[in-house]
């Protein structure tokens, strides 16, 4: 009884943070067009800012199951998201290039160090609780991204100046994270967790390059084209809306919100919907929808499409990355603990390295063919799925 009323808790623990780090990294997504404006940027040179945020969240990904492993992953939950609450309102007021580069690596390292913790943490719970949570929990996170991505304009519109704001949120998250804290699983809750659930893995004598099985790389292939896709809505939505269809700076986030709640929908669905339906057609018929939902974006001309656009994106791509997560849980001859954060940290590569390459596509030809350049990775996902062999 006992350890179900931990689980309990843990599971509802492991939301709160996955709804800590979606506020967090949406509340970025408005600020967008003030450090634009405030630098003097070009798409390519906001590209290649964008890269250091990335470039901060990949390099500590690896680095964040190293320390979850040694210290426990609510430890690194705790420390990774006050770091990305402390660093969110300098992105608000820093006035040099090289400095708005310091502070965007580091807050893209907390965000990726939390992203691993959580997402391992959250299989540690699942598998004591006994069902899937995965999908709701990512829900969680697109719930942030909702609020996050209008929270800053909400409280701009009710008079605060833009660093408040973005100082309330901050304050908003720590609270949060640091209420949770005690009811996620310890490092000895953890290390049990570990034991009972992966002894069918132990016949696996793995290198440490077990992970580079054709099975790992390609379902973190197809991550990476899906997760650039919300990662081109994260740091472009709001620049596209402002510069492409004349929307008011503090409603930039528009775009981003109605993406979110259609994703943060489907994902809290997502559950049902993928024990009723099977992975292939969830995959496929998602893509295709996500791929529909940004050429409407791009190539109609009024806000309302546009919105239908980034709504059909939301519901399309909601639960492609949980099908993916649970397949690589089934690979062969790959232990899940292995297999899962490879294919993670691959495919957030392109949610968060991925869109400072539309900054150049977009430098060199337009914003709008940027964009289409990330519906067409989502065709090929639909296609390279349907034809990938069983494994």
């Amino acid at each position: 009884m006992d350890i179900i009323e931990k689980t309990i808790k843990a599971r509802r623990a492991t939301k709160a943070v996955f709804l800590v780090c979606g506020l967090g990294v949406s509340s970025w997504a408005p600020m967008v067009p003030y450090a634009k404006e405030r630098l003097q940027l070009n798409d390519a040179s906001l590209g290649l800012l964008l890269l250091l945020l990335g470039t901060g969240a990949i390099s500590m990904m690896p680095v964040s199951g190293i320390l979850s492993n040694r210290y426990g992953s609510r430890i690194v939950m705790l420390c990774s998201a006050l770091i990305m609450a402390l660093t969110l309102p300098l992105l608000l007021i820093m006035d040099n290039v090289i400095w708005m580069g310091v502070v965007l690596f580091i807050f893209g390292s907390a965000v990726g160090t939390v992203d691993v913790a959580m997402n391992s943490h959250g299989v540690h719970v699942q598998n004591r609780f006994g069902k899937p949570i995965m999908s709701s929990l990512h829900g969680l996170f697109s719930v942030g991204g909702l609020l996050g991505s209008l929270g800053l304009g909400f409280l701009m519109k009710l008079g605060l100046e833009p660093i408040t704001a973005a100082v309330s949120i901050a304050v908003l998250l720590i609270i949060i994270v640091s209420w949770k804290y005690s009811s996620l699983f310890d490092q000895q809750t953890e290390r049990a967790a570990i034991k009972d659930f992966s002894s069918h893995d132990q016949n696996s004598n793995s290198s440490s390059f077990s992970w580079l099985t054709g099975g790992v790389l390609f379902l973190g292939a197809m991550c990476f084209a899906v997760f650039l896709a919300e990662g081109s809505m994260l740091d472009w939505s709001a620049v596209f809306l402002t510069e492409n269809r004349k929307i008011d700076e503090e409603l930039a986030g528009v775009g981003y919100a109605a993406f979110s709640i259609a994703m943060a929908t489907m994902r809290l669905l997502g559950d049902k919907l993928v024990s009723h339906l099977d992975g292939p057609k969830v995959v496929i018929g998602g893509s295709l929808i996500g791929a529909a939902g940004i050429f409407l974006v791009i190539l109609t001309p009024w806000l309302v499409t546009a919105l239908l656009g980034f709504i059909l994106l939301g519901l399309g791509a909601a639960n492609i990355v949980p099908v993916f997560i649970s397949e690589g849980g089934r690979l062969k001859n790959v232990s899940a603990s292995v297999s899962i954060p490879a294919i993670t940290t691959i495919g957030y590569a392109g949610q968060l390295a991925g869109p400072a390459m539309l900054g150049f596509i977009a430098h060199h030809y337009s914003l709008p063919i940027a964009l289409g350049f990330s519906g067409f990775l989502l065709i090929l996902v639909a296609v390279f799925y349907k034809m990938k062999p069983k494994h």
